[in-house]
């Protein structure tokens, strides 16, 4: 047994001066030192022999067994040691030279004005809330108050998935489904994405909305009128000055859009404005008492007011850009500016 220990040390050392790579010298280790390799198969007969020489051959396998493994630990380091040296050698490192600096991104000018106006509102008391993009056509109009045959839904051509499936045309769906889960009262603002089939240089089939919601007791027009004017001063600056307009939308009554003056010619007239010197900036009103009835909340007892806009138009008016299809295009040099 004692010259089937020296012979396996041999052809270990053999195999060890051939090997190149750390998995040969791994491979070696475990074909000679492992759980089933050949030392531990060779100690398997250690109860043939006598019990005189089991010391001996027992002190034999503990001495090739350590210095093997010292051996085999010693090469793998060598081995590193040398490709470290290579690849140094290979890649000619001038230490001498700059540094690479790291390249820092920006926040997109979408988000940019989105976190501006989510911490305006946070600022009032209001919550963000977010909810899907693929919506059920109940909550998305005839909760709502635009049933099937409404001319509303003329307004906003519409992606279908299947029949009562759509992409959302708008965030308000959110507000209703927060009505559903909640009572008054509620301060609730719903940024998201929105989806209506339309492109040119001031629209695209996929655009951002920020709406908001208020319900509770007793609030009034002045109400509205005053978080928005607020809203916008801060947005745009204590001079803006701003008006409202009567208009129409099924889910608010009475409604309003509200302008801005405009922010490029100050009033004067311009093509931005189209010569009137104001900008259309959001719409809002009243809640709707049928909107109200269909999340069963009493419009005897709660009153509230909605609102909505949309990202990209106030992103342009904030950061004077002419063109929508600019967002989307990731053109470096024009996202580099904000």
């Amino acid at each position: 047994m004692i010259s089937e220990l020296q012979q396996l040390e041999k052809d270990a050392l053999a195999e060890l001066d051939t090997a190149k790579t750390e998995d040969q010298f791994l491979s070696i280790k475990t074909k000679y030192l492992g759980r089933k390799g050949l030392l531990t198969g060779i100690l398997r007969n250690i109860a043939k022999v006598s019990d005189d020489e089991k010391p001996l051959i027992g002190k034999l396998c503990n001495e090739i067994k350590n210095s093997l493994s010292v051996k085999i630990d010693e090469a793998i380091q060598q081995q590193a040691r040398q490709k470290k040296e290579e690849i140094i050698l290979k890649e000619k490192i001038d230490v001498t030279l700059p540094g690479s600096s790291v390249k820092c991104g920006r926040i997109h000018p979408i988000n940019q004005i989105c976190r501006e106006i989510c911490s305006v509102f946070s600022s009032f008391g209001f919550s963000v809330v977010e909810g899907p993009e693929i919506e059920l056509d109940y909550y998305n109009f005839e909760a709502l108050n635009i049933p099937k045959d409404h001319p509303a839904r003329d307004m906003q051509d519409t992606f279908y998935i299947e029949e009562n499936i759509v992409l959302r045309t708008h965030t308000s769906p959110v507000q209703v489904r927060v009505m559903e889960k909640f009572r008054p009262p509620l301060r609730i603002l719903s940024p998201g994405k929105v989806y209506r089939r339309d492109s040119d240089v001031s629209h695209t089939p996929m655009f951002h909305q920020i709406e908001g919601l208020l319900v509770d007791k007793n609030v009034t027009f002045g109400d509205l009128k005053g978080i928005l004017t607020s809203f916008l001063k801060k947005i745009f600056g204590e001079v803006t000055v701003l008006r409202f307009r009567p208009s129409f939308f099924p889910f608010t009554e009475p409604s309003a859009e509200v302008d801005i003056r405009c922010v490029m010619c100050g009033g004067s007239g311009c093509r931005v404005c189209g010569q009137s010197g104001w900008l259309e900036i959001l719409g809002s009103g009243m809640v709707d008492p049928a909107v109200f009835r269909n999340v069963n909340y009493d419009s005897e007892e709660y009153s509230g007011f909605a609102f909505g806009l949309g990202l990209e138009r106030m992103a342009m008016l904030k950061y004077g850009i002419s063109d929508i299809r600019l967002f989307f295009e990731n053109d470096i040099r024009f996202l580099k500016q904000f």
